[in-house]
């Protein structure tokens, strides 16, 4: 994580934990119709000192990527992280705070989705185990989500109920470890947890451990179990922020954010172990300066993975070998903003979207499909301090 624009981190989630935004009980029911050839997206952001109000919602036209802002929610402070539970009906925000709702630990929020409309409801809030959490995702069958806990340094598992609201935590497990980076790295932070494709693991990268953890992931028992030994020991400092998984061949890709790099590691998917391949920098050659690295996103094909610079301010676009996996560099874009903490894919995959922190901004670039190439467009819109895109198929 990094500290939010003129807030340190500890300002940042004080300010948060006095109340500067309280979650809205009522529920949001302001309904927009779908429209032929057009997604319609959901926007986290943080909320301490920005202007934003919470969660934005956006449709966008798959035809020209042009992107229209139809609503906003208020759905607590600091609704940095979202996910979508795969029946595409239920929106869960975590809350990165130090408090929430009175009680130490951060939050997770859910919210139901009109089927036709997009519209959210406020179904519940359930502590999310821990102090600033800043990821979330759900494992494949869609009955447990799970949550990294930065400032905690903490995962927790989180049921879900039939409702689609959520049970409290049945899990919470804190990580140990430190690295060389003594600012970023004095302790552990959890930043990124992820089912594997087969649903019998959950892979947790730790940045302040130079970790990536791997738990056995228990759905009927709602817990996750650390498989000692086997975890991955990354380069100490490089701080392992976000994974994915390659679609077809076992292995993992690893944005790490303090090396600016993108590492690939082996995958057991039977004994659930982990071993580092290699490291690749996500800036051009010869290029001098403050980065680091955010998000990470493969294509559905496994052909080209996309991992995004802060500072750089850019999306470094890596090619993947048919059968090895291997990652070539094959060109670095702008994001035409400043700090493209997320960026995602839009469910076509024409079109790549990044969202600019700092400058307020989501960008729209197309998207070749045969290379992964990026190309700019002239579509963007304005969004206070956007951090986390998720898309919805209507």
């Amino acid at each position: 994580m990094t500290d939010q624009n003129n807030l340190t981190r500890r300002e940042f989630l004080a300010a948060s934990a006095a109340g500067i935004l309280a979650l809205s009980r009522d529920a949001w029911k302001t309904a927009w119709p779908a429209e032929s050839g057009s997604q319609l997206l959901y926007v986290g952001t943080y909320t301490v000192g920005t202007p934003s109000a919470g969660v934005y919602i956006v449709r966008m036209d798959t035809r020209s990527g042009q992107l229209r802002q139809i609503g906003t929610v208020d759905v607590g402070p600091n609704p940095s992280y979202l996910a979508i539970h795969p029946k595409g009906r239920v929106l869960y925000a975590v809350n990165e705070v130090e408090k929430f709702n009175g009680a130490p630990g951060g939050g997770v929020s859910s919210f139901s989705i009109a089927n036709e409309t997009g519209a959210l409801t406020h179904r519940n809030s359930q502590s999310s185990g821990g102090a600033g959490p800043c990821y979330m995702s759900l494992d494949h069958s869609g009955r447990l989500v799970l949550v990294a806990d930065y400032d905690a340094g903490s995962v927790a598992v989180l049921p879900v109920r039939s409702d689609g609201s959520l049970a409290q935590a049945t899990e919470v497990i804190h990580h140990t470890g430190s690295g060389p980076v003594a600012d970023r790295q004095a302790a552990a932070h959890a930043h990124c947890i992820l089912a594997d494709p087969l649903n019998r693991f959950a892979l947790a990268a730790d940045l302040g451990a130079d970790r990536v953890f791997v738990y056995r992931l228990d759905v009927g028992k709602k817990s996750l179990t650390r498989v000692n030994g086997g975890e991955a020991v990354m380069r100490p400092g490089s701080g392992p922020r976000h994974i994915v998984f390659h679609p077809a061949l076992p292995l993992v890709y690893v944005a790490n954010e303090l090396a600016s790099t993108v590492s690939t590691l082996r995958f057991d998917p039977v004994r659930g172990r982990l071993t580092l391949i290699d490291n690749h920098s996500t800036l051009p050659a010869g290029w001098k300066g403050k980065n680091d690295t955010a998000d990470i996103h493969i294509s559905r094909s496994g052909r080209t993975v996309y991992v995004s610079n802060r500072g750089h301010n850019s999306i470094a676009v890596f090619s993947v070998a048919k059968s090895t996996g291997a990652l070539a560099l094959e060109e670095v874009v702008s994001t035409e903003g400043d700090t493209p903490r997320n960026f995602s894919l839009d469910p076509t995959e024409r079109w790549l979207l990044a969202a600019n922190q700092v400058s307020n901004s989501i960008v729209v670039f197309s998207r070749d499909e045969k290379t992964g190439r990026l190309t700019p467009t002239r579509q963007r819109i304005a969004i206070p301090s956007p951090v986390c895109v998720r898309f919805r198929n209507l």
